[in-house]
């Protein structure tokens, strides 16, 4: 299995459903994070946990 690093955005109550979208958009597409798990409470707060591969560079001389 590979090592992730892991990253949470919250969004409030009052952000749109495009918003949200848009900005996960941009952390896949700049970052190149993926959405890893997504979470709704009760008082309408979404938490999205992002996560991306941790690539290690082997020396080679």
């Amino acid at each position: 299995m590979g090592e992730y690093e892991y990253r949470m955005l919250t969004f409030g109550r009052d952000e749109s459903r495009a918003a949200v979208r848009q900005s996960l958009a941009e952390h896949a597409e700049y970052g190149h994070w993926e959405l890893w798990r997504i979470s709704l409470y009760l008082g309408g707060v979404r938490k999205a946990v992002l996560r991306r591969r941790i690539i290690r560079v082997q020396r080679t001389a």
